[in-house]
């Protein structure tokens, strides 16, 4: 491997397709055990590698050289081999920050919670300290001597005004999850979430809901990914380069949600959409059958309409946390406000609309089975769609 990232779990990681569209070179992702770290830097087989959790640390002492910044922050995201010598960077650091100006957040003579005590939380403090931050505070889950506990965030600094999440708390494949309470904020006005799988974390949509200024992690990712990419060419990636890289990447991975009504042609349309945008196709209902056994009709005859919900939120659920897809979603999916948060997750929302006297009743859909119970599902569907999308 001359170029790449190591890491212990990269699943699902990014950073491969972003580094292909930054330049003409091989870029891998390696995972390694923690027991074959040090054997893996001592071979210096590689030129420039990107360093993520849980390494950022573990691999300073196996370096040469660490720049100043790396040195305050006490974690390494960037390696990269000059000769026999190693040099340790932490671009990070210009990621947040670009991240954090890019949004207009301002930091200035704010006072700052900085949830998490790991390697980007030190990078998140250093770039706290460098927009001017009047006050940081980092949040831990247990008690420690540079950090204070969550009950202690809620208690004794209510009265934060800037939020970075560094905890992987949200992240995929648990994105249900919120690292901490806004609404016990009163003053907020800004939240950065450095995670970017999904890319609508339930700590944004809060944000979103207060109407507070935020942003989530891809922008960072892209950023310190061209930095890291310049360092290891001895070179320097411009603004606009970084810029259409983090807009195809965003295209790429974010999802297209396709709702309606039956026979409106959500299932015809994504299939052609989704090779011409470069997508995975999955369509609901089919993915439904598919697992029962059995079609919708005989779900809702045999099992009644409460168990398909139940099984439709349980698709959604899962497929809305995936990225990159077309989604063609049941017509009556939108009567359940979770789903609606579920696919906004990774994706936008787009109704396709067809005049009632255009759309088709057939005995395979139960709840539109003649012109008369469409025309009902219509009238009260329609303002539903409108609303979701």
């Amino acid at each position: 491997m001359k170029f790449g990232c190591i890491g212990e779990k990269l699943g699902h990681s990014f950073s491969k397709e972003i580094h292909n569209l930054l330049g003409d070179y091989e870029y891998e992702l390696k995972e390694i055990a923690p027991d074959n770290l040090d054997s893996f830097i001592k071979e210096k087989s590689f030129i420039g590698i990107n360093v993520t959790i849980p390494y950022k640390e573990k691999v300073m002492p196996h370096l040469d050289f660490i720049s100043e910044q790396a040195k305050e922050i006490g974690a390494v995201n960037t390696i990269v081999r000059k000769g026999d010598k190693l040099y340790g960077y932490n671009t990070d650091f210009f990621g947040l920050k670009a991240l954090i100006i890019e949004n207009d957040i301002d930091l200035s003579s704010k006072k700052v919670l900085i949830l998490g005590t790991g390697g980007t939380s030190k990078t998140a403090k250093a770039v706290a300290r460098a927009l001017s931050a009047r006050e940081i505070i980092v949040v831990s889950r247990t008690k420690k001597e540079d950090a204070v506990t969550y009950d202690e965030a809620y208690e004794l600094h209510s009265d934060a005004e800037i939020i970075i999440n560094t905890t992987p708390v949200g992240m995929y494949p648990n994105c249900d999850a919120m690292p901490i309470d806004i609404d016990k904020f009163s003053s907020l006005k800004g939240v950065i979430d450095v995670i970017y799988n999904p890319s609508n974390t339930c700590l944004i949509n809060k944000a979103k809901e207060r109407g507070i200024k935020f942003c989530s992690g891809l922008y960072m990712l892209v950023y310190q990914a061209a930095v890291a990419s310049g360092l290891f060419f001895n070179t320097e990636i411009s603004e606009d380069v970084i810029k259409s890289v983090y807009k195809s990447i965003a295209k790429l991975k974010q999802n297209i949600v396709l709702i309606g009504m039956p026979s409106c042609g959500k299932t015809s349309v994504g299939k052609k959409l989704a090779p011409l945008l470069k997508k995975t196709f999955v369509d609901i209902d089919e993915e439904i059958e598919r697992r029962e056994g059995k079609s919708v009709k005989e779900i809702f005859e045999e099992n009644g309409e409460a168990y398909f919900r139940k099984l439709e939120f349980e698709t959604i659920k899962h497929y809305s946390s995936l990225q990159g897809q077309v989604i063609a979603t049941g017509g009556g999916s939108i009567l359940n406000k979770e789903n609606i948060v579920n696919l906004k997750r990774n994706g936008i929302i787009v109704y396709l609309q067809k005049d009632l006297d255009m759309l088709v009743s057939t005995d395979s859909r139960p709840l539109s089975s003649s012109k008369e119970a469409l025309e009902k599902l219509y009238l009260e569907r329609a303002p539903l769609y409108d609303l979701a999308s």
